[in-house]
């Protein structure tokens, strides 16, 4: 999995390194952290692209984030595509859960699903729910789910 920051600046080490890299050089800098992962995706044509982000917001000092892109030919359905974006985030948040525990940095899975039944991205939310809690992990939706839906948003080409 190749990932980048922001800036386009690719992340030569493995995520699990550059992570917990970030988080060592925050704490030494006397930054509180709290990190964010969501995922969102596009489809143009026949392609569907996948953006995953894992967002670092420094208390009372802003943020930054680390960007991973795919594209597949899959086809989905919107329910099933919401629950890719989901799976996607939980793999990256269950890889990484144990380093957030030990340096003690908050960590949330926000998906891109509307909490609004007009919306049809709501048809996924049940099951999103369920599948994120039943992680363990702290869980937001739209209009909150802020990685999902404005960060990973900006990087979906």
């Amino acid at each position: 999995m190749q990932w980048r920051k922001f800036n386009g600046e690719r992340i030569q080490l493995p995520i699990r390194e550059a992570v917990d890299e970030a988080i060592v050089r925050a704490s030494a800098a006397g930054q509180r952290l709290k990190v964010c992962i969501g995922t969102d995706s596009q489809v143009k044509g026949k392609e569907t692209e996948f953006a995953t982000v894992i967002v670092f917001l420094r208390e009372r000092n802003g943020g930054f984030m680390f960007i991973h892109n795919e594209k597949t030919l899959q086809k989905y359905t919107i329910k099933e595509r919401m629950l890719v974006e989901v799976a996607k985030s939980i793999e990256i948040a269950y890889d990484l859960c144990d380093l957030f525990t030990k340096y003690d940095v908050d960590m949330e899975v926000h998906a891109d699903i509307n909490t609004n039944p007009q919306f049809k991205s709501n048809a996924a939310l049940r099951e999103a729910t369920g599948y994120i809690l039943g992680m363990g992990f702290a869980f937001k939706a739209k209009p909150e789910a802020f990685a999902s839906s404005s960060c990973a948003n900006k990087v979906v080409n």
